[in-house]
């Protein structure tokens, strides 16, 4: 039987480093079955008093990103003087740069989520992948920072959103041999595009998962081995022909995929290893 291990995730703020972090740390323990307990925006004494009595029933590890003194204190007293586990996520980092620069951090809480301009710019350009998703709208492939393409299943659209979430305005437009190439397309620059890509046995695969889910016969045109190969072609015809990079997405997470584009296009301060 698989044994249970509770972790609390505590934050001042959303509390999306600390899940990051924690989720991060624990995938390397698959053979415990982690229970993730998330509690965001901590507010009061009171309700993280009740938040520590409960990760001492629960034997509980506790992840933190906690900023202010009182709470951080709080959450270590209590810790050490009931046997419970805990990890500081930002205080190291913080401490150690606070000391070797002669400065005093501000501690203020939920800094990475401030209403500014770089937040707004993130609005803005989930709004913009939102709206230029799947080909709707080529005349937003001259105003995009990024324009992706590829055949059904390589991952544009999911792609796109992550990339959004980076301020970043993508567009995408899904390859299909028999249809057009909007004229807008051979306007942008080529290294603003990316070409994705994946393997045969992999979208046989996804494609004919697709079909089942949508309760289908798995066994159609659009998951058979040579209409795959037919659209491969064709795409790759499309990116030799623009002269873009070419990422094959199989076996990579979206995550993955995203660090290449950015490392390729040099996103975010993202640079080439």
């Amino acid at each position: 039987m698989t044994e249970k291990q509770d972790v609390f995730v505590l934050s001042d703020a959303a509390g999306e480093t600390a899940q990051r972090v924690a989720r991060a740390a624990f995938t390397q323990f698959p053979m415990l079955d982690i229970v993730y307990a998330n509690y965001p925006f901590v507010k009061n004494d009171s309700q993280l008093e009740n938040i520590l009595k409960l990760a001492k029933e629960k034997n509980a590890v506790i992840i933190h990103t906690l900023v202010t003194k009182e709470t951080i204190h709080t959450v270590e007293d209590y810790c050490q003087n009931n046997n419970v586990i805990y990890y500081d996520i930002l205080n190291p980092i913080i401490g150690t740069f606070a000391q070797v620069k002669g400065v005093e951090p501000i501690r203020k809480k939920g800094l990475t989520h401030n209403l500014d301009s770089d937040y707004f710019d993130m609005i803005s350009a989930m709004e913009f992948t939102l709206t230029n998703d799947d080909g709707k709208n080529p005349k937003g492939f001259l105003d995009a920072d990024l324009v992706l393409l590829g055949i059904s299943r390589t991952s544009k659209t999911p792609l796109s959103l992550y990339l959004a979430n980076k301020n970043i305005k993508v567009a995408n437009l899904p390859l299909v041999p028999t249809s057009q190439i909007p004229e807008e397309l051979w306007q942008v620059d080529p290294k603003k595009i990316v070409g994705l890509t994946n393997d045969m046995n992999v979208l046989l695969k996804i494609r004919r998962q697709r079909m089942i889910a949508y309760g289908l016969d798995p066994n159609t045109t659009y998951s058979a081995e040579d209409e795959i190969k037919k659209e491969l072609d064709y795409s790759n015809k499309i990116y030799e022909k623009l002269g873009c990079p070419v990422i094959n997405t199989a076996d990579r997470s979206i995550e993955e995929t995203a660090a290449l584009i950015m490392e390729q296009l040099n996103f975010n301060g993202y640079q080439k290893s």
